[in-house]
């Protein structure tokens, strides 16, 4: 399958230690297998932080989802347990670190921090977190965070 991941800046070398850490899965490399949100995530780094927008291309064996030698989380739609876990991986008040190889789900909506502060202070319940947090748009993102991960991409 085709992954994609939107950039400012171009690189050959994927280094996990450049990624933000307190991102939905967790600090790592970011893709989705849906080209305009790569695109779009592109253009905003790009208003953001300037540079050009730069769209990546990956091919990656997606039988490896199911491979025994990984450790992978799949997400396949909002629930409790995926906005627990954005939770977790968000706060800055928690020291949260997962042993995912990969992770695969929805994408938190641009408002995530906001809404995890109203968790956090509790008024929201972890369910109306889950629907808050679902993105409007069908879209999904796959997380690569660790080395072992990361050699199964291969860049077109």
């Amino acid at each position: 399958m085709k992954l994609y991941h939107g950039t400012n800046v171009d690189f050959q070398q994927i280094d996990i230690a450049k990624s933000k850490a307190y991102k939905d899965f967790g600090q790592g490399f970011y893709l989705t297998d849906i080209r305009e949100q790569a695109e779009a995530w592109a253009k905003k780094k790009t208003e953001l932080f300037g540079g050009l927008p730069i769209l990546q291309e990956y091919d990656f064996d997606e039988t490896m989802l199911t491979s025994a030698d990984l450790n992978v989380l799949l997400f396949d739609y909002p629930t409790e347990e995926w906005a627990t876990f954005i939770h977790k991986n968000r706060s800055r008040k928690a020291s949260f670190h997962h042993d995912y190889d990969i992770v695969v789900g929805p994408i938190a909506d641009d408002g995530v921090a906001y809404l995890i502060g109203r968790y956090d202070e509790g008024t929201l319940t972890i369910a109306e977190l889950v629907r808050e947090l679902e993105y409007k748009k069908l879209n999904r993102q796959f997380f690569f965070g660790t080395d072992k991960a990361i050699k199964l991409l291969k860049r077109i």
